[in-house]
């Protein structure tokens, strides 16, 4: 395949993996590791005590950390997860059409050990180990071409998943009554309602994939 039937086919795979029901409910493992991955990195950039990382058997995922309750810092931590796959998809495809696949790959295997040291129960011992291993695995006996569509197959992975979870924490919000989504977090510390949030995610995930459909042309 040409670098444009590449391109195409990794979007194609990936949409079978958000999309196709049987695939998602175990694919939906990896967005949540990317979305605790997101706060994570996040919170420690803005100065925050990162204290644990947890990831369920349900999809769901937990992120702790400690540092003022309100203010910047605490706004970034709690936009971070839902928009971190976004960035990610968006920054790996990116990396790629500028053959430079080896530093997305290299930069996910950091990420990756860097979790395992504040991972704090087994399942989630368990999606990142398999996840690390996957990708030491690319960069250590995958030729070029498998790297490149793997890499990119990820990538439209993660931009088609940003805004399904978005979605899908719309549809959440209509049917519990429970308020303690990113969302909710975000409305407690701005005044603006969770809807408006929800609906600001939906749109900078939706930009990322604008923004990258127009990159690969």
């Amino acid at each position: 395949m040409n670098a444009d039937q590449t391109v195409w086919a990794a979007a194609a795979l990936a949409a079978v993996l958000v999309f196709a029901p049987p695939a998602w409910g175990f694919t939906r493992h990896l967005v949540t590791l990317v979305h605790e991955a997101g706060h994570a990195v996040v919170a420690v950039l803005t100065g925050r005590r990162l204290n644990g990382i947890r990831l369920h058997t349900d999809t769901s995922g937990l992120t702790l950390s400690t540092g003022k309750p309100r203010g910047p810092g605490m706004m970034a931590t709690a936009a971070a997860g839902y928009l971190a796959p976004a960035a990610l998809g968006l920054g790996s495809v990116s990396l790629v059409r500028a053959d430079e696949t080896d530093i997305a790959l290299y930069a996910s295997l950091g990420v990756l050990a860097l979790m395992l040291a504040f991972i704090r129960n087994w399942f989630g011992l368990l999606v990142v180990g398999i996840s690390g291993a996957v990708v030491a695995a690319l960069v250590w006996k995958a030729d070029q071409r498998v790297q490149d569509f793997a890499a990119l197959t990820f990538a439209w992975f993660l931009l088609l998943a940003a805004p399904r979870t978005v979605l899908d924490l719309w549809s959440h919000r209509r049917r519990t009554r429970t308020r303690t989504s990113d969302a909710d977090i975000l409305a407690r510390l701005t005044h603006l309602p969770a809807a408006v949030w929800n609906l600001l995610f939906l749109l900078l995930t939706g930009a990322a994939l604008g923004t990258a459909i127009w990159l690969v042309g």
